[in-house]
């Protein structure tokens, strides 16, 4: 502390032509704070290459709308979870996911030029290719814990068989993707058994929430002529099924939950047609950039 009680000032170097003083320092209030410019693209994995052909561009797109509408979903729980600790849970693991659908994102616009905010804000509803199970709604806790349930279990396997791409950069983001995912797997596996071994109402309501998400969960594992035009590059989504419905099996054995037998919904997300919440979800996500379009802050 100085002669004034107040503590050292630590000066940073200076660089040429900056005015700033020892007094200006002191007599600051809140003292001197600097940010350097951070390079975004550094953060992201697959390095800088571009995709090979359009059929690549197009399959990235498919895996960065997954990942992008599910993290925006899940970001709306942010104060609004049960607990604090799933505030900060389900925020993170909107960040994990976000992080991935601007990897894919990034690496679907090298195609043509455009770039991941561009993919992201300026493409209309019939230009997503999420698949239907992403685009539904939150409902209550129940119901985000059994989309989450199979939206990470499906995601776990498909990144995992991913990292044999022939795509490097495929393989790069799935290789980073797969450990972020493992945790999010977890998370939604340990809440399935809370909520399906708590209390009456919980069981209830867990109960419906697999009723309600599951019609939406056949969708991942149909074959599209895209898969079949990228042998060795893409994962062919059938392929997927046993492992899955394996980890489900298991799980809801110990959780004392049934895997519902009714009719798959019929889906279309890979081929531009949504369930009605999508366009939703997107008129949040995009509002900002189309009001103030090239803002900077």
């Amino acid at each position: 502390m100085d002669d004034r009680g107040h503590p050292p000032v630590v000066e940073r170097p200076r660089n040429e032509g900056d005015e700033t003083s020892r007094a200006d320092l002191e007599n600051d209030p809140h003292g001197e704070v600097t940010v350097d410019e951070v390079a975004l693209s550094a953060e992201l994995a697959g390095g800088e290459g571009r995709a090979g052909s359009a059929d690549v561009a197009e399959y990235a797109l498919w895996l960065g709308d997954d990942a992008l509408i599910l993290s925006q979903q899940l970001g709306a729980w942010i104060a609004r979870a049960p607990e604090l600790e799933e505030d900060v849970a389900l925020a993170n693991i909107a960040l994990d996911l976000l992080g991935h659908a601007r990897s894919f994102l990034r690496y679907a616009g090298t195609f043509d030029g455009r770039s991941e905010d561009d993919l992201a804000y300026w493409r209309d509803e019939p230009e997503f290719r999420c698949a239907w199970l992403f685009q539904q709604p939150n409902g209550d806790f129940a119901q985000t814990i059994a989309r989450q349930l199979a939206a990470s279990v499906y995601l776990f396997e498909l990144y995992t068989a991913l990292q044999g791409s022939s795509d490097e950069t495929l393989a790069a983001i799935a290789a980073k993707a797969v450990k972020e995912v493992e945790y999010h797997r977890d998370h939604a596996v340990q809440w399935t058994l809370r909520l399906a071994g708590g209390t009456d109402e919980s069981r209830r309501r867990m109960v419906r929430a697999v009723g309600d998400v599951w019609p939406y969960v056949g969708e991942l594992f149909r074959d599209e002529p895209l898969t079949d035009r990228l042998d060795g590059v893409a994962v062919r989504p059938s392929t997927l099924q046993p492992g899955i419905d394996a980890v489900i099996a298991a799980v809801f054995a110990e959780a004392g939950l049934e895997i519902p037998d009714g009719p798959m919904s019929s889906g279309g997300g890979r081929r531009g047609a949504h369930f009605s919440a999508l366009g939703f979800v997107l008129a949040e996500l995009q509002v900002l950039a189309r009001q103030h379009p090239g803002a900077t802050w």
